[in-house]
C-alpha cells in the first residue's frame, strides 16, 4: 500500500437506504489502520461512535453500471451498501482506496492462516498410526479427516462460484445489479467459509 493510502480517507457520500427513504448523505471514514469503513449521520458526529462499521477483508468493491458515480461495497459477511460519490473522479478515488485496504487485509488474513493439508495427508497419517492403538491419535486423525472432508466440499463450492462468475460475465445480463450482487455474495461466502475453516484448524 502506498504511503498516501495509509492515512484515513473521509468525505460525504450518498448512501442508498431503501425505496422509501432513497438516497441520504452520510459521512464516511475509511480507516487503513483497522481495515474498516465507518459511516456517521454527519461530519459533526465523526468523533462519536459510528452508525455502522464494515470490515473490508474479503470484501468486493464494485463500480455500478447505473451511472459513473455509484458503487457498492459487498462485505465477506454478505452485507452490502450502495454508495454514490459526487462525480466519476470521486468514485474512482473511493474505489481505489477501498480496494487497496481490502487487498491489504485479505492478504494479511491469508498469510496468517496457511492452507489446510490435503485429504491424502490425513489418510497417510491414519495408515502410519493404525497400529499404535492410541485413542488420542485416532481421535486426532478423525478430526483431521473431518477437516479434509470440509476442505474438499469448500473446493467444490469455490469451483462452482468461479463457474457462476464466468457465466455471469459472459452473459448479456452481466451488468444486471442483482447478478452482480449474486456474484459478489458467492465469492464473499466461499472466502469467509475458507477463513473460518483455517481459523478452526489452528
Amino acid at each position: 500500500m502506498s504511503v498516501q493510502n495509509r492515512y484515513p480517507y473521509e468525505g460525504l457520500l450518498h448512501k442508498y437506504t431503501n425505496a422509501m427513504k432513497g438516497w441520504q448523505y452520510r459521512w464516511f471514514i475509511l480507516s487503513p489502520e483497522t481495515g474498516e469503513l465507518h459511516y456517521f449521520l454527519s461530519e459533526s458526529e465523526k468523533n462519536q461512535r459510528p452508525r455502522c462499521s464494515i470490515y473490508l477483508a474479503g470484501a468486493v468493491i464494485a463500480p455500478s453500471d447505473e451511472d459513473s458515480n455509484t458503487f457498492t461495497v459487498n462485505s465477506a459477511t454478505g452485507d452490502m451498501i450502495k454508495l454514490r460519490a459526487t462525480d466519476a473522479r470521486a468514485r474512482q478515488e473511493w474505489v481505489d482506496k477501498l480496494r487497496a485496504v481490502t487487498e491489504m487485509y485479505t492478504r494479511a488474513i491469508a498469510s496468517s492462516h496457511p492452507p489446510l493439508p490435503p485429504r491424502e495427508h490425513s489418510g497417510s497419517l491414519r495408515a502410519s498410526n493404525s497400529g499404535s492403538g492410541g485413542s488420542g491419535s485416532v481421535a486426532k486423525l478423525e478430526v483431521l479427516d473431518a477437516f479434509a472432508n470440509c476442505r474438499e466440499q469448500l473446493n467444490k463450492a469455490e469451483k462452482q462460484s468461479q463457474s457462476l462468475a464466468q457465466s455471469i460475465e459472459s452473459s448479456s445480463l452481466n451488468l444486471d445489479p442483482e447478478l452482480l450482487l449474486l456474484k459478489a455474495t458467492a465469492h464473499a461466502t466461499v472466502y469467509t467459509l475458507n477463513q473460518c475453516l483455517n481459523i478452526l484448524y489452528q
